[in-house]
């Protein structure tokens, strides 16, 4: 989840599953890169975005009948870029907190979109205790 000031980016997803479905940029970890690093990667091939992380939201499962997905999901701040679609994202932009809540399709990454202003927040505190 990368906030830029009160809005965070998004991602029309362009490739099954869920293809047409606004979700956030993601993808399969690569031998040797930590999860931290996978995040990154595919943030920028999928939108040409720059983020830091700020901390782990948590780890989310979907389990259907033909998969079953590990999503780990992480705090950023944009630091870079402008959104533009690439890789498996059809569509890429910031949107504000409400009106990405009403875009997204699945109560996990809502909840997950909710508790990233958690984890946002106390990373800021902890940066700045003063």
């Amino acid at each position: 989840m990368v906030w830029r000031g009160e809005d965070v980016l998004l991602i029309r997803r362009g490739r099954a599953p869920h293809k047409g479905m606004w979700s956030i940029p993601g993808g399969k970890v690569q031998f040797g890169e930590t999860l931290e690093e996978t995040g990154l990667r595919e943030l920028s091939e999928e939108t040409g975005v720059t983020a830091e992380i700020a901390g782990l939201i948590d780890v989310f499962e979907a389990i259907d009948e033909d998969s079953h997905y590990v999503m780990v999901d992480f705090a950023a701040r944009w630091t870079g870029g402008e959104p533009a679609a690439g890789d498996d994202a059809a569509e890429a932009a910031f949107f504000p907190f409400d009106e990405a809540l009403a875009l997204l399709s699945w109560d996990m990454t809502r909840d997950a979109l909710r508790r990233s202003r958690v984890v946002l927040a106390g990373h800021t505190l902890a940066a700045n205790p003063d």
